[in-house]
């Protein structure tokens, strides 16, 4: 039987948070620097005790004006100091909340970049190290190289709701037909990543693929409904879903 993780993007401030912990296994809580606080990480950390889903830190460059969808240059050393700052803001939550940490998946435009930047990625890495935390992002790039190099567990994600360039990265929001938000047309692409270990990239050409998780976005036009379909669809198709991690 094939299996998968679903996971969400969640304590950002959009959306219906807890409507999406009642769908999903994993959830990737925003922890203050591009959105969230001390009081949606606590509340995030007690609907996944709640719900037992697997709670996962989403940290993001210091933006909370761009909600970490800008690019930006930054000090190695300051990243990692960021990305651990982060970390320990929602380890408090969970332990406040009967919880745990379970992995890092980074947001936004840092996913982006430390797929294909290897200063930034070692970075998030060594972060993820010193926390002893395994890390979710995209395979066969920046950031998984730099995983493998220091020894730190690495799980591969795929996105039901965005489309895909030939080389695997994720085509930018600003391209049309970036962001999907046709449930049936992410259900559908979420059971050929897991059955079929492809998805086509948005020029028409194959992407082969071997998730571990697949993303809904919390921030996703009908992203409940979305999310929704998506775990119908892979149950009845026989997959069942569970934990990465």
């Amino acid at each position: 039987m094939s299996a998968i993780d679903l996971n969400s993007d969640l304590g950002e401030g959009i959306g219906e948070d807890a409507a999406m912990f009642g769908i999903v296994t994993s959830a990737n809580v925003a922890c203050g620097l591009h959105a969230g606080d001390r009081d949606t990480m606590l509340a995030c950390a007690r609907l996944a005790a709640a719900h037992r889903v697997n709670l996962g830190v989403h940290p993001s460059y210091r933006d909370r004006e761009g909600f970490g969808r800008r690019d930006t240059e930054v000090d190695a050393s300051v990243l990692a100091r960021d990305i651990r700052e982060q970390i320990d803001a929602l380890r408090t939550a969970a332990e406040a909340a009967g919880t745990k940490v379970r992995y890092v998946k980074p947001h936004g435009a840092l996913y982006n970049r430390i797929a294909v930047d290897p200063v930034q990625a070692d970075a998030v890495a060594r972060a993820a190290q010193d926390a002893h935390l395994p890390l979710l992002g995209l395979g066969g790039t920046a950031i998984q190289a730099a995983a493998d190099r220091l020894g730190v567990p690495f799980y591969v994600e795929a996105f039901a709701d965005r489309a895909y360039l030939p080389d695997g990265t994720l085509a930018p929001r600003s391209l049309g037909g970036a962001v999907i938000t046709d449930p049936a047309v992410a259900a559908e692409r979420a059971l050929m990543m897991v059955l079929d270990k492809a998805v086509p990239a948005i020029d028409g050409t194959t992407i082969r693929m071997r998730p571990d998780s697949l993303c809904v976005h919390g921030d996703t036009p009908g992203a409940v409904a979305m999310a929704a379909l998506v775990r119908e669809k892979l149950l009845e198709a026989g997959v069942e879903l569970r934990a990465f991690v």
